[in-house]
C-alpha cells in the first residue's frame, strides 16, 4: 500500500504490475464460496478505481476488515440490519472527519508529491502530471495511456468533456475501465428524443460507408432506436454509442451548440434550422479524433 507498494507477477494480463486494481481483478479462487467473497472485494476495488482512480488497496483492506468484524458480531447473535446501519453511520462520520482534516493542494510542489506517490514513487511521472495540470488547469482532463515510445511524454489535445455517460452498458467495448472508446468518429447531435430506429438509419449508413464509428448525443435515445442499436452492437459489432445530452432546457441546447461548434457539425431539432434526422448529410455530422465514454461522462477529443 501507499508509495512502498511492491510489484506483483500475475498469470493473466500483464506479466507484472504494481497497480493494486490490476492485481486484484486477476485473482480467481477455485473454491466457489470463497470466490464469491473475492468478487465482492473486486467490486469494491473496481468502484473505487472508477470513482477516484486510486486507493483501491485501501478500499480492499477496509472492505475485508468491515466484513470480518461484521461476521464475528453476527455469529454472536447481533442483528445484521443494525450492524449495517451502524456501518453507514460510521461512514458518514469518517467522511465528515476526513473533510475536516483535508487541505487543498495548491502549489506545484504538492502536486508533484501527490502524483509521485500515486505513481509508486516515479518522480518523472509526478513531474509530467504537475506540468499537465499547469497547462490544462484544475478543470482540465488528464488521462494516462500506454505509449509507443521508450520515453514518457505529455501531449495536449483540445476537446471537451460532457457530464453524461453511455445510455446502456452494452456499448462498452473495452475490458479496461468499463469504457467505450473509438478513434476518428462521427458525432450526431440532436435536441430531440430519438425513439424511431428509422430516424438514425441514414446517419448509421453514412458512418458505415466511411468506416467510422458514430456517437449519438441526444435528449434521449430509447424504445426501438435503443434496442435495435444495442442488438446490432452485440450481434454484428456496430461501431456506435448513444449518450444522453447534458443539462436541461436552454442549458442543454447551449451545450449541444457548443459541441456542434467544437466538432464541426449541426444540431438536429433546432427550430431555426429545421433539420430532420432522416435527411442527414455527411457535412451535418461532427467529427472527433477520439471519443472516450464511461458510465458518468464522455470526452470528445480533436485529432
Amino acid at each position: 500500500m501507499g508509495s512502498k507498494g511492491r510489484t506483483m507477477i500475475t498469470e493473466l494480463g500483464k506479466s507484472q504490475s504494481d497497480k493494486r486494481w490490476t492485481v486484484a481483478k486477476s485473482i480467481d479462487l477455485k473454491d466457489k464460496y470463497k470466490n464469491v467473497g473475492t468478487k465482492l472485494v473486486q467490486d469494491v476495488a473496481n468502484n473505487t478505481n472508477e470513482e477516484a482512480g486510486d486507493g483501491t488497496a485501501t478500499a480492499a483492506v477496509l472492505a475485508r476488515s468491515i466484513a470480518k468484524e461484521g461476521f464475528e458480531k453476527v455469529s454472536k447473535v447481533a442483528n445484521p440490519v443494525e450492524i449495517r446501519r451502524g456501518v453507514m453511520l460510521a461512514v458518514d462520520a469518517v467522511i465528515a472527519e476526513l473533510k475536516k482534516q483535508s487541505k487543498p493542494v495548491t502549489t506545484p510542489k504538492e502536486i508533484i508529491q501527490i502524483a509521485t506517490i500515486s505513481a509508486n514513487g516515479d518522480k518523472e511521472i509526478g513531474n509530467i502530471i504537475s506540468d499537465a495540470m499547469k497547462k490544462v488547469g484544475r478543470r482540465g482532463v488528464i488521462t494516462g495511456k500506454d505509449g509507443k515510445t521508450l520515453n514518457d511524454e505529455l501531449e495536449i489535445i483540445e476537446g471537451m468533456k460532457v457530464d453524461r455517460g453511455y445510455i446502456s452498458p452494452y456499448f462498452i467495448n473495452t475490458s479496461e475501465g468499463q469504457k467505450c472508446e473509438f478513434q476518428v468518429a462521427y458525432v450526431l447531435s440532436s435536441e430531440k428524443k430519438i425513439s424511431s430506429v428509422q430516424s438514425i438509419v441514414p446517419a448509421l449508413e453514412i458512418a458505415n460507408a466511411h468506416r467510422k464509428p458514430l456517437v449519438i448525443i441526444a435528449e434521449d435515445v430509447d424504445g426501438e432506436a435503443l434496442s435495435t442499436h444495442v442488438l446490432n452492437r452485440l450481434k454484428v459489432g456496430l461501431l456506435a454509442v448513444a449518450v444522453k445530452a447534458p443539462g436541461f432546457g436552454d442549458n442543454r441546447k447551449n451545450q449541444l451548440k457548443d459541441m456542434a461548434i467544437a466538432t464541426g457539425g449541426a444540431v438536429f431539432g433546432e427550430e431555426e434550422l429545421t433539420l430532420n434526422l432522416e435527411d442527414v448529410q455527411p457535412h451535418d455530422l461532427g467529427q472527433v479524433g477520439e471519443v472516450i465514454v464511461t458510465k458518468d461522462d464522455a470526452m470528445l477529443l480533436k485529432g
